[in-house]
């Protein structure tokens, strides 16, 4: 991510977007966490969403990992005052027992406020996602897809991977690819550029949705 995006990323109209629009549809799609719920936010930046998922889904727990220590820095004095409830490392998401320990089946859901669209092996990066959801757990997804990455914009501004980008529909194919239920809860917005939604772990043994 470069400087020009960091500065977007923790601007007010994007935190506004994220605040008035994306949770709440998150929300819609994908439904409140269980009372207990352990989850992890993969590219957690300063800890915006950090406090969402907290605030807004009402986690108990969130692991948080960010690449750039200097993010890491800024979300844990953002979050200070949930004390344990929040953990955050510097790490990455396509190698999160390094980053976190986790293990297998560890969370009861994973937050991806648009960070997946910069992992170049993006499918590493689910596949990381599926081995630590709980049966039953949920993947919530806010991403930019090729369309917008080729635009003038984003080809102008920002830095991004160019080789091996998904469209909305490549995403959640992969996603449902790798055993994962999506069905009709997903969005794409703005022709196509945009896609929001929510896919499933399948329960099994009787496991909890």
């Amino acid at each position: 991510m470069n400087r020009m995006e960091t500065v977007l990323v923790n601007s007010p109209p994007r935190r506004a977007l994220q605040r008035l629009y994306e949770t709440p549809t998150l929300l819609r799609l994908g439904g409140m966490l269980p009372a207990d719920a352990q989850v992890l936010e993969v590219g957690c930046g300063a800890g915006y969403g950090t406090e969402l998922i907290l605030r807004r889904f009402a986690a108990a727990r969130v692991d948080a990992i960010d690449l750039d220590p200097t993010m890491i820095t800024r979300a844990r004095r953002r979050l200070s005052a949930y004390g344990n409830r929040v953990r955050l490392a510097t790490g990455d998401m396509t190698d999160l027992r390094t980053a976190l320990d986790a293990e297998d089946d560890s969370y009861d859901a994973v937050f991806d406020f648009a960070i997946v669209h910069h992992v170049p092996d993006w499918r590493a990066a689910l596949a990381e996602i599926v081995r630590v959801l709980k049966p039953g757990g949920r993947f919530y997804f806010d991403e930019v897809t090729a369309a917008a990455l080729a635009s003038r914009a984003y080809r102008w501004l920002f830095d991004h991977p160019t080789e091996d980008r998904f469209t909305a529909g490549e995403f959640v194919a992969e996603l449902e690819r790798q055993g994962l239920q999506v069905g009709s809860r997903w969005r794409s917005r703005i022709y196509g550029h945009y896609l929001l939604g929510v896919a499933q772990r399948p329960c099994i043994d009787g496991a909890r949705q």
